[in-house]
């Protein structure tokens, strides 16, 4: 593609991640804007991934990222000053195109701020917000100052156009580019469909997760033992989160192996037969590694009291919000019931109609989501160049 840069200098690109996972997803635009424009210079905010591609850093990720209402409060000040650092170096040496990684709490108001200021840069908003669960009023909100955002999820286009939002380009989840890394081949597949089966243990990655659904994986795998006494459970966690998990489990009748590299992550996924998992991404993940799964969620009380009137989904997990079905069983704060899911396991471990309606809802992912085009990396750069060139028409 040519005409995105000015004649005689390199594509100049700002770019702003506030989080590891748009860390992540940034370090694969980066690398994929790279090839496609070799010439390309990077700069902005990002941690190690985008920095690995050359991204030059105004100032460390960190000083953007805070969890919690406590957290987030201390830290106001700071990100404030974040903030009009950013807009200040966007506006002292405007970019070429300026790209913006989920973080929706401070990346747009960097756009607001930015078109107010630079009325014409082009602004790309990589990562879709959740406005099909709710707040649908952001969609019309950032309209006016983004103008392409670039979604993860295939039915997100339709849903930003349905609510008045920018225009919207599907590019796809990056899972889409681990599949080799989550699929079984040869041996691997061999022992999945062997005894003893092995499960998936997956409370959570959240300190607050883990607290919230700990006791309840503890009895819903006991139980489950006893319908299937040699399966063998494997619980993967962040480093982070071991000191925490190993004392969740400490509790637990009987105590999964716990494994923490990402490589053992993806080997016990490749052979694993099923899985107990919280519901978020890594429902998803295990749809495409071909894993039935059953799914659990819990929120705090008063969260639990308001989510009714103000969620706009009738399904949390993100499998069957793509394929427009309740593939994955979900039981969800008042209706977590551990003999009912332990029950729901046992029959997805075992051969049957159970398992193999999951397993062909499954397969119907692969067409949805687009997979045997492009890596969602590089549509993401190629939406992005897209974007620059209709700017400057």
């Amino acid at each position: 593609m040519t005409g995105a840069g000015e004649a005689g200098r390199p594509l100049d690109v700002f770019v702003v991640a506030g989080e590891e996972s748009g860390d992540a997803l940034g370090g694969g635009l980066l690398a994929a804007l790279r090839s496609l424009r070799p010439e390309a210079r990077f700069r902005g905010v990002g941690g190690a991934r985008m920095q690995g591609e050359g991204l030059v850093p105004l100032f460390p990720m960190e000083d953007i990222t805070a969890m919690g209402f406590a957290q987030v409060i201390g830290a106001l000040p700071r990100i404030l000053r974040r903030m009009g650092e950013v807009v200040d170096a966007i506006v002292a040496r405007p970019p070429d195109v300026l790209v913006l990684i989920d973080a929706p709490d401070f990346t747009h108001r960097v756009a607001r701020r930015v078109r107010a200021r630079l009325p014409h840069l082009p602004i790309v908003k990589y990562v879709a917000p959740t406005v099909w669960v709710w707040r649908s009023g952001r969609a019309r909100a950032m309209a006016p100052h983004v103008d392409r955002v670039l979604a993860l999820l295939p039915f997100e286009p339709q849903v930003m156009h349905d609510l008045g939002g920018p225009p919207t380009t599907y590019v796809g989840h990056p899972l889409l580019g681990e599949l080799e890394r989550l699929r079984p081949q040869g041996a691997e597949a061999e022992r999945r469909a062997a005894d003893p089966p092995v499960v998936l243990v997956l409370p959570g990655s959240r300190r607050a997760e883990l607290s919230r659904l700990g006791a309840t994986f503890g009895e819903v795998l006991a139980r489950l033992h006893r319908e299937v006494p040699d399966a063998e459970f494997v619980l993967p966690t962040l480093p982070r989160r071991l000191a925490q998990v190993e004392e969740m489990v400490a509790g637990w009748p009987l105590a999964p192996r716990i494994v923490t590299s990402d490589e053992e992550k993806l080997a016990a996924f490749r052979i694993a037969r099923a899985a107990l998992a919280a519901s978020g991404t890594v429902t998803l993940e295990l749809a495409l590694a071909g894993i039935p799964t059953v799914a659990a969620y819990r929120v705090p009380r008063l969260e639990g009291w308001i989510a009714p009137y103000i969620l706009k989904v009738t399904t949390a997990i993100l499998p069957n919000l793509i394929l427009g079905e309740k593939a994955v069983p979900e039981y969800l704060q008042w209706y977590i019931d551990p003999p009912a899911m332990a029950a729901q396991l046992a029959r997805l471990v075992q051969d049957g109609e159970e398992r193999e309606a999951q397993l062909a809802a499954f397969a119907r992912l692969d067409a949805i989501m687009g997979l045997g085009g492009d890596p969602p990396s590089l549509r993401a750069a190629r939406a992005v160049l897209e974007t620059l060139v209709q700017a400057r028409k």
